[in-house]
């Protein structure tokens, strides 16, 4: 089956850019400047790449205005060529078209109500009170328990699970294996052994929201576990009870923020980072992959830790001297002390 097909002109108007070179020039797919060749659209973001500009064979090339100076190719002036070539991407990956209805195979509770205009998958099972609005779709083998809400345009691609008390936005996208809504880890000592906390809140998700596949969202103890809009959680991520995360906040792949902690808005949260329980972290800040976040941060910036990658040899010697830093430091210290006066 032919996929659609846009002159760069057609594309240039939908997204208000400069078009230089042939205009008419017809686009079907997309690809990286090294691979791309007739009918293919690439783009020019980085600097690293620009000496593969003159040897692609891409029909035309979003660019800066000061790489497009001098190219003899077809090309699409963007301020930001990146944002540009995900928005035209975009024209070529479009979504499946809505097919409203409950597959046969579906099993849903009397008191829960889904919209005509809804999508519900085979073999899914939506609980009590639940309710699924106008165009969300329900992908194939998802568990919708009770009291939950899932909002227009909302898709859940399959075998994802929403416990209880979920509610979602519009145009939450939640990818294969989601958990949202399970117990947070409440437990409490009694006598040697521990006896569970209740976790009593619910998990609520602002629109424009994307979730990861395999990722996990535990339902707050008391309060809800909250995610503001626009916040975008990679794979395998772990969100621990009554944590809240502002708005436009995105996460990489095996990060694991632990519970009640807060972070704020636009935040950039690198792979396999981890934030400890109860800590806040302000609005706009960056945490490199594999730190570790052991105290509130209350300025923006950019936040590392850890120690940096090196020869297994250089490392073992380094982390010797390491458990003698505290030793090395008293040393220091007392010898930078003025001496006493003996009457003293």
């Amino acid at each position: 089956m032919t996929g659609p097909s846009y002159s760069v002109a057609e594309i240039a108007a939908r997204f208000g850019l400069e078009t230089r070179g042939d205009a008419a020039t017809r686009i079907s797919s997309v690809a990286t400047l090294a691979r791309a060749g007739a009918g293919q659209l690439a783009f020019l973001a980085n600097p690293r790449y620009r000496s593969q500009l003159a040897d692609s064979a891409a029909a035309a090339v979003v660019m800066r205005a000061a790489d497009a100076e001098g190219h003899a190719g077809t090309a699409l002036v963007a301020a930001d060529p990146y944002v540009a070539f995900a928005k035209i991407a975009a024209l070529f990956d479009p979504p499946p078209p809505l097919q409203p209805g409950v597959h046969a195979s579906a099993v849903v509770d009397a008191s829960a109500r889904i919209d005509p205009q809804a999508q519900v998958g085979p073999f899914t099972s939506i609980g009590e009170r639940s309710r699924i609005a106008a165009g969300a779709v329900i992908g194939p083998g998802c568990v919708i328990g009770d009291d939950c809400v899932v909002g227009e345009g909302c898709v859940l691609v399959a075998r994802v699970t929403l416990v209880r008390r979920v509610r979602l936005g519009q145009r939450v996208l939640v990818h294969p294996g989601a958990v949202l809504g399970a117990d947070g880890f409440g437990l409490a000592m009694d006598a040697g052994r521990w006896i569970k906390v209740p976790q009593q809140g619910g998990v609520v998700v602002g629109d424009d929201c994307e979730i990861g596949a395999n990722t996990t969202i535990d339902r707050g103890a008391i309060e809800d576990t909250v995610l503001g809009e626009d916040v975008r959680l990679d794979n395998q991520i772990q969100i621990g009870h009554n944590v809240r995360i502002g708005a436009h906040t995105a996460m990489a792949g095996c990060a694991a923020v632990a519970g009640s902690a807060t972070i704020g808005s636009y935040c950039l949260v690198g792979g396999a980072a981890g934030i400890l329980g109860h800590l806040e972290v302000c609005d706009r800040v960056m945490i490199t992959a594999m730190s570790l976040v052991t105290s509130s941060i209350h300025e923006p910036g950019e936040y590392s830790s850890g120690t940096p990658l090196m020869p297994n040899r250089e490392w073992r010697r380094n982390a010797a001297r390491f458990r003698q830093l505290d030793t090395l430091a008293r040393r220091v210290n007392a010898q930078g002390k003025p001496a006493r006066d003996k009457e003293d």
